[in-house]
């Protein structure tokens, strides 16, 4: 039970500095945008959407393992 509560805290954890990031990111660039460096416009986006797919898929994991325990903890109501 304590794993899968660790594990939780530690992808919450890390969404939460990826997302953190990924707002530090779209205001630099949109700075840089409306500074007229329309270059940095891309690859902003890029790094960005990468951000975002990881924060998912920690979500998924989350949702993952929080559903196992969840399962876990049901066998052991009706075993008692």
């Amino acid at each position: 039970m304590g794993r899968g509560l660790t594990a939780i805290d530690g992808a919450m954890a890390l969404i939460v500095i990826l997302l953190m990031t990924q707002m530090w990111l779209l205001w630099a660039t949109l700075e840089a945008f409306l500074a007229g460096h329309h270059e940095t416009a891309v690859p902003g986006a890029i790094v960005s959407g990468l951000l975002f797919a990881a924060c998912f898929a920690l979500y998924l994991f989350v949702e993952r393992v929080d559903a196992q325990r969840d399962f876990r903890s049901s066998f052991r109501d009706l075993s008692q």
